[in-house]
C-alpha cells in the first residue's frame, strides 16, 4: 500500500508556474503507476497526467498538453507536476493518485492524497 501527501499548491497569476510534489511512502512505490487529477467546484474529477512504473511513459490530458510535465524520482519516492503557462481554468484541487496502469480513468487508481489547492488569477 502507498500513502500520498501533496504539496506545492497556491495562488499564482495567469501565465505563471507552480510545481506540485507528491511524497509517497510504502514499499510498493516503484511498482505503482502515478497520476495527477484535478477537480474544480461543481465539476467531475479530471485526468491531468500520469507516469507509468516500468519505462516511465507519460500521458497527459488534452487541456494541459505542452504546458504541464509529470515526472517521478523513485529514489525519493516522489512524483512532480510542473505546471507552466497557467490559466484561470486550471484552478482546482489537485490530487495525486497511485494505481496499476497509469490510465486516465479515475476508478483505476486505488490510493489518493488529500489534495492541494491551485488558484490562478486572471
Amino acid at each position: 500500500q502507498v500513502q500520498l501527501v501533496e504539496s506545492g499548491g497556491g495562488l499564482v497569476q495567469a501565465g505563471g508556474s507552480l510545481r506540485l510534489t507528491c511524497a509517497a511512502s510504502g514499499r510498493t512505490f516503484r511498482r505503482a503507476a502515478m497520476g495527477w487529477f484535478r477537480q474544480a467546484p461543481g465539476k467531475e474529477r479530471e485526468f491531468v497526467a500520469a507516469v507509468r512504473d516500468i519505462g516511465g511513459s507519460t500521458y497527459y490530458g488534452d487541456s494541459v498538453k505542452g504546458r504541464f510535465t509529470i515526472s517521478r524520482d523513485n529514489a525519493k519516492n516522489t512524483v512532480y507536476l510542473q505546471m507552466n503557462s497557467l490559466k484561470p481554468e486550471d484552478t482546482a484541487v489537485y490530487y495525486c493518485a497511485a494505481g496499476n496502469y497509469g490510465t486516465p480513468v479515475v476508478s483505476q487508481y486505488d490510493t489518493w492524497g488529500q489534495g492541494t489547492q491551485v488558484t490562478v488569477s486572471s
